[in-house]
């Protein structure tokens, strides 16, 4: 066994990776599958009576469209990613060739019909599908990732590289944390006066709620030491991991409130990112790659926190894209402050803030997104210019590693955005179908009866036409509330849960509408959005299994493809059992 798991150590080991081209072809299969899967949707009629067939039958269908072709990206089609995306790109754009189906007049106030339903609430977010299907797509690669890199069917160049590369699973590691910082806008969203509450109350409470990590991290070095499960020192140290990262950065996160409520947060990231790199130059760089790790607790554990500066500044650009995309505005955000903070020096309470249920501007959030990957990815090149031997490194995070995580997550946030959202599957209120003639002030010709009617007969035609269009729209209105109220209850128990998704509760029910008729975002990956934790966790119990029970270093690219399609569907199927129980 201790040979065994020698041989499994350097298996994972000493990998250079890739390039940011063919890890960016990969990541590009989750982009086209979901939307093949929105174009399903919304253009098959076929398609959607299978997926209303029955729940299984929908499972498997949103497996099979949404997961497996993640899978395939890092193992069959890793070496040609091209191949897969083609072969996912020509069906779409058949799809595309077919009229969607045609949609009529938006009906008044029917987006505020979902919001009214749950009075007395605290406020809430306008829904963001995209925001919901780019941190369950993160979710699935990392989950699938930390499986495949078992069997030689996964490439060496994904793995994680040894100090310098880029590679798929250093990508997963860094879009984690920049997911985690983005949702840790909402706290601070939600309530105008978190960022400036009383310190010690703040740190203390957010201390509580990252305990239950921190132990999860703590069981998990007591495990792999316990049972000597193979494991890669140079990640994070010898007791360190990845766990005890996650769970401190929000508590430096509400340190750091003192002063992001007066400096840019994307500065004060940026401003991290360069203390890092500026760190690492000076010492820090050398007496990790170099240094021998000595008896002291620092020396095991040195990649871990030299890191967590690094990893720190990553959560910090997080948060200010979460800052971004969450309110209905890009500039929600700032134009509250700037009203608290004026209210504040004139001694007054604030009186017009403005809401966070107010429609959302989806093309402004696009526009700026838009602004922001291609600054990224300009600091990206400047950096590499600057410094020809600036590689990128996960394993010290300097600053390249950080500017590429964040222009990775910027783009394909935006690319979700634009075109799953904005493009194949719109959200919109639910509409009504009607012809031009039940129109009083439609574009359409008057016939010459029409022409014929005095002012009076015309102002009675207008005022019928007025009146059945008025029944239709409260027939509609009374069709959605039903639907509504059903959908309040399934949500009910899991209301919970929504505070660590892209969803609060009141953004849940207000989006509701909106699921009902389009699917977006997908119900799997709603689950894996909202189960998040759950399903990381139950992927990482189902990864120690099945490496203790075989020996994955041999298993033929057949036989590893078989496996981790039924891991896949183990993951998966747990996390939409389990939210059928909750809802039940």
């Amino acid at each position: 066994m201790s040979s065994y798991k020698a041989l499994k150590e350097a298996f994972v080991s000493d990998t250079s990776g890739s390039t940011i081209t063919h890890v960016n072809l990969i990541s590009l299969a989750a982009l086209l599958s979901v939307t093949l899967y929105s174009a399903l949707k919304t253009r098959a009629g076929i398609f959607r009576t299978l997926v209303n067939a029955s729940s299984l039958i929908d499972f498997i269908l949103q497996w099979a469209l949404l997961v497996l072709p993640l899978l395939l990206s890092m193992t069959v089609f890793a070496k040609q990613p091209l191949y897969l995306n083609v072969t996912l790109f020509l069906p779409l754009l058949a799809l595309l060739r077919m009229q969607a189906p045609r949609q009529g007049t938006m009906l008044p106030m029917a987006s505020t019909l979902a919001s009214s339903a749950k009075t007395q609430r605290a406020p809430s977010f306008a829904p963001l599908p995209a925001l919901t299907t780019y941190r369950a797509h993160m979710m699935l690669m990392t989950v699938l990732a930390i499986l495949a890199v078992d069997f030689p069917a996964f490439p060496r160049e994904l793995a994680k590289c040894e100090t310098f590369g880029v590679s798929l699973m250093d990508l997963g590691v860094g879009s984690f944390v920049f997911s985690q910082g983005v949702v840790s806008a909402i706290p601070i969203l939600k309530n105008p006066y978190y960022i400036n509450s009383p310190f010690l109350p703040k740190l203390w409470s957010t201390t509580k709620k990252s305990l239950p990590i921190i132990i999860l991290g703590v069981i998990r070095v007591l495990l792999v030491k316990g049972i000597e499960y193979p494991e890669h020192v140079t990640e994070y140290g010898v007791h360190w991991n990845f766990f005890i990262t996650l769970a401190l950065l929000p508590i430096f996160q509400a340190i750091l409130h003192p002063v992001l409520k007066n400096v840019s947060i994307s500065t004060v990231g940026v401003i991290l990112g360069t203390l890092q790199q500026i760190l690492l130059s000076k010492s820090f760089l050398s007496y990790v790659i170099h240094e021998p790790r000595s008896a002291s607790l620092f020396s095991k554990n040195k990649e871990g926190l030299v890191s967590l500066l690094g990893y720190l500044s990553i959560h910090i650009l997080g948060l200010s894209t979460g800052i971004l995309v969450l309110p209905p505005s890009p500039g929600f955000f700032r134009r509250r402050q700037k009203l608290l903070l004026d209210t504040s020096t004139k001694s007054t309470t604030p009186t017009n803030l403005p809401s966070l249920s107010s429609a959302r501007q989806t093309d402004k959030t696009a526009t700026e997104l838009c602004a922001y990957s291609i600054m990224w990815w300009a600091a990206v090149g400047a950096v590499g210019w600057i410094d020809a031997s600036g590689a990128v490194s996960r394993r010290l995070v300097n600053l390249r590693y950080i500017l590429w995580i964040a222009a990775f997550n910027t783009s394909f946030l935006l690319s979700y955005l634009v075109v799953v959202d904005m493009w194949i599957s719109k959200p919109s209120s639910v509409k009504i179908e009607k012809d031009s003639h039940d129109d009083p002030d439609s574009g359409a010709e008057e016939s010459p009866a029409d022409m014929d009617l005095t002012p009076a007969g015309r102002a009675e035609k207008v005022e019928k036409a007025r009146i059945e269009i008025e029944k239709l729209r409260l027939k509609e209105r009374e069709s959605v509330r039903r639907r509504v109220k059903e959908r309040e209850r399934e949500n009910s128990l899991a209301v919970d849960e929504h505070t660590a998704s892209t969803h609060t509760p009141g953004a849940e029910s207000k989006s509701s509408i909106h699921e009902v008729t389009s699917g977006n975002p997908p119900k799997l990956l709603d689950i894996i959005n909202r189960h998040g934790l759950l399903v990381f966790l139950g992927a990482n119990v189902l990864t120690g299994l099945v490496n203790l029970t075989i020996e994955t270093m041999y298993v033929s690219d057949g036989w590893a493809i078989a496996v981790l399609s039924a891991y896949s569907l183990v993951v998966c199927g747990g996390g939409w059992v389990y939210d059928a129980y909750r809802r039940q």
